[in-house]
């Protein structure tokens, strides 16, 4: 039984690993060109094993961010998964601590979907399992591979490729502010934030990083919560009148 259901999280996370391929790839070589060894840039995929937050870490890493600052980012660019994992904790069959502690590093925003989606009231362990590790297999394999590709790239190209880190980023952003103003209120702040720390050198790299995110976040919550408060203002319920 719990093999079977091994085997049905391993055919759900395909479309996850399959989709972890270019970006894993995309990563590995530009960690080459950033600088970081291949066991550096498949270490950090074995042990950090979180995108954006890996793709942060490089432009932080060429920028020579002291690496408490970096550990401090991908800690607020991850703290999401707290959410996602208490949420997955009501879905999942009963499981001893140590249990549930090995699958939940596993989870990512792609394996929350696949699992927290099942038709079944509770999922097993097992299918958990499953389908993080045929996504974190795909995810370090593939970070490997690409790093190899790039170091057999000519030198001017792996040069070049520092741009696509940016181009990254923006590719990530630019789909999730269509049609979403918070998204697009939590990036226009934050960077605003960041050209006034970056053009007055009050604070470096990886500090003004760390603030814009944290002031953005926390400024644009105190906008929506107030608008939240005075909409239910404008419409008391009945019993308030």
């Amino acid at each position: 039984m719990l093999k079977k259901q091994f085997h049905s999280g391993l055919k759900a996370g395909t479309s996850i690993a399959i989709g972890y391929f270019p970006v894993a790839l995309t990563f590995g070589l530009l960690a080459k060109t950033t600088g970081l060894s291949l066991m550096e840039a498949t270490a950090m995929s074995l042990f950090v094993y979180a995108g954006a937050a890996q793709y942060i870490s490089l432009s932080m890493i060429k920028f020579g961010v002291d690496p408490v600052l970096i550990v401090m980012n991908t800690f607020i660019v991850n703290i999401r998964h707290f959410l996602m994992t208490a949420s997955l904790n009501e879905k999942m069959h009963r499981a001893p601590k140590w249990v549930k502690a090995v699958y939940s590093f596993g989870i990512t925003d792609e394996s929350f979907s696949v699992i927290a989606t099942q038709k079944e009231e509770k999922v097993s362990t097992a299918f958990a399992f499953g389908v993080s590790i045929i996504a974190y297999g795909s995810w370090v394999i593939f970070t490997a591979v690409g790093h190899v590709i790039g170091a057999n790239l000519p030198a001017f190209l792996q040069a070049a490729m520092s741009i696509a880190l940016y181009a990254m980023f923006v590719g990530l952003l630019v789909p999730s502010m269509k049609g979403n103003r918070k998204v697009v209120m939590l990036a226009g702040i934050a960077a605003a934030i960041h050209c006034f720390f970056y053009f007055t050198g009050l604070l470096s790299t990886g500090w003004a990083i760390l603030v814009s995110t944290l002031a953005s976040a926390v400024l644009v919550e105190m906008f929506y919560a107030r608008r939240g408060q005075a909409v239910a203002g404008m419409y008391p319920e009945k019993g308030d009148e």
